[in-house]
């Protein structure tokens, strides 16, 4: 029935955006459905490409360095056209790499620039055309979708269709939203001359869709409230080596990361070995942020040390059998309710100073397992974890992030549940 859910919303999404109805202007933001997928928990979102339009389902990739698309199976467009090599479109990705394919056909043709599309579920990753095509979205004033936008020479690179296993029912290639100069976020807003920066609410419901901003605020959900006055700052940081991703080491990552400085449940600090809460000079340690994750990952001894402190704070609340991949499961018929979500001690990333805190309550702390169970939704990467935090979707749920590329900064709310609202109260009606 979830699975059906799912779709019958992005039908719906489809019709309230008909691919006929765009027009060229300037936009001051462009704005995109998000809806969980309910089998694999991957984000997904709406494109419409080529020519005629043709609206496609995308996974969302945070860390991705660029749009990548199937274009073995079905992809036919009239406006379609290869980046040969050694020109300007080849130039602006980096590209190390030429090829001839004799085929003559989409995805395959002669003297072609080449990049390497990644599927980061299945650890594979292929050479892939690099092309320009038609791409439309619609143009936003914050508060509602208004008329869509296309951009003529859209920048992506193709994938076979075997990259597409794993991904979520319908997926056609995957959305990269890193620190990327052809990342999609870098892309719009050279298309359309505004600020390189993009926010994400990310919807708890399989049902009901977030939203993907690109371009400046306002956020606005219902009823009238304008998320971007309350957000809280913290730097977006570097990681000077790509091996915490899934390209090549020497390269800066196209991750984002910041630094947590420390983590405190219910007003307490942890006892944590600090040093991996920084980035070392081959990419190791650090806090990302990944939409592929669908919890939090921590190192071994960081997440041993936060399970028990938790425990340690909900003494009251009896404990039941774990159920993987989680450590401590409670009998969630002893929870208390708050607008929040259940009663449990807030946890609290420090980022720098003492008064700058991403505030994870109960909503984003546990996850109900079944009817008597929940657990708290943070899982162990291992001793050996290139990364020593990796704050996963379950955690970013219902908070709006935004991602300000021009100035290096993450804004970030906490949970919306605390102001009334929700990442899935945007009104997706078109005002046009």
């Amino acid at each position: 029935m979830a699975i059906a859910s799912s779709f019958l919303l992005l039908y719906t999404l489809i019709t309230f955006f008909p691919s006929t109805a765009y027009t060229f202007i300037l936009p001051k933001a462009l704005v995109l459905p998000v809806i969980r997928d309910s089998v694999t928990s991957q984000y997904v979102t709406l494109f419409h490409q080529r020519t005629p339009l043709v609206p496609i389902k995308l996974t969302i990739d945070l860390s991705g360095q660029f749009l990548w698309v199937d274009c073995e199976k079905g992809y036919v467009s009239s406006t379609y056209h290869p980046a040969h090599c050694h020109t300007p479109q080849c130039n602006i990705t980096g590209s190390k790499s030429c090829r001839d394919c004799f085929l003559s056909k989409t995805g395959c043709n002669i003297n072609t620039c080449n990049l390497f599309p990644n599927n980061i579920f299945t650890h594979i990753n292929e050479v892939g055309e690099v092309a320009l095509d038609v791409v439309a979205v619609h143009s936003t004033d914050g508060s509602n979708p208004g008329k869509m936008v296309t951009v003529p020479n859209f920048l992506f690179t193709c994938g076979r269709t075997n990259l597409l296993k794993g991904l979520a029912s319908g997926v056609k290639g995957m959305v990269g939203l890193g620190r990327s100069h052809i990342s999609v976020p870098s892309l719009f807003a050279s298309a359309f001359s505004f600020h390189t920066k993009f926010a994400i609410c990310l919807s708890s419901s399989t049902t009901s869709s977030g939203v993907l901003f690109f371009g400046d605020a306002p956020y606005v959900f219902l009823p009238g409230i304008d998320v971007s006055k309350s957000l809280i700052y913290t730097p977006l940081i570097k990681n000077p080596d790509n091996s915490a991703g899934p390209l090549f080491h020497g390269r800066p990552a196209a991750e984002y990361f910041i630094r947590v400085k420390g983590i405190r449940i219910n007003g307490k600090t942890i006892p944590l070995n600090t040093s991996l809460l920084n980035i070392g000079d081959e990419g190791e340690g650090g806090t990302k942020i990944s939409t592929l994750n669908p919890y939090t990952v921590m190192e071994s001894s960081i997440y041993h040390a936060f399970v028990n402190a938790f425990a340690k704070e909900v003494e009251y609340v009896p404990k039941v059998k774990p159920v993987g991949p989680f450590k401590l499961c409670l009998n969630s018929k002893e929870l208390g309710s708050t607008r929040v979500g259940p009663a449990v001690p807030p946890i609290e990333f420090v980022l720098q100073g003492k008064s700058v805190l991403w505030t994870i309550s109960g909503a984003n702390s546990l996850v109900q397992v079944s009817n008597e169970v929940s657990c708290l939704a943070f899982v162990d990467g291992g001793i050996k974890a290139t990364t020593s935090i990796v704050i996963g979707g379950h955690q970013l749920e219902d908070n709006l992030l935004e991602f300000d590329l021009a100035n290096s900064r993450l804004g970030f709310s906490s949970s919306l549940l605390s102001t009334q609202t929700t990442c899935a109260n945007f009104n997706f009606t078109s005002t046009t």
